[in-house]
């Protein structure tokens, strides 16, 4: 058994400038954990694979191509491969997000 803790995991140097922790890496998935402060944003982004969003805590705001929605904590959003997105947190309040790719991108994700 593999067992892996967010509070051991390194912060990743990623575009977005946020704290986001790779907590699973294999061919077949991806998933990163991502934590926004209030008033934070990931950059809006196309990725090469279907990604899906899994709303650990907070209420962070979506966007999806050209909707946008408010989810809260034990709710997961789905976004399909080649579709502008990024989450923002409008809140005054952590949120924290799992961003699940699958199967694990082999091109790079395109930051507009």
């Amino acid at each position: 058994m593999k067992i892996t803790k967010y509070s051991d995991q390194q912060v990743k140097e990623t575009p977005h400038k946020i704290d986001v922790r790779e907590m699973y890496n294999k061919a077949t998935a991806q998933a990163m954990l991502i934590a926004l402060k209030p008033g934070e944003s990931l950059k809006p982004h196309i990725t090469p694979v279907d990604v899906f969003f899994y709303i650990v805590e907070g209420r962070p705001t979506i966007h999806i191509g050209d909707e946008s929605e408010v989810c809260e904590a034990d709710t997961l959003i789905e976004s399909p491969a080649g579709i502008v997105h990024f989450i923002s947190n409008d809140t005054e309040s952590l949120a924290r997000i799992l961003v699940v790719k699958a199967p694990r991108p082999i091109s790079l994700t395109k930051v507009l």
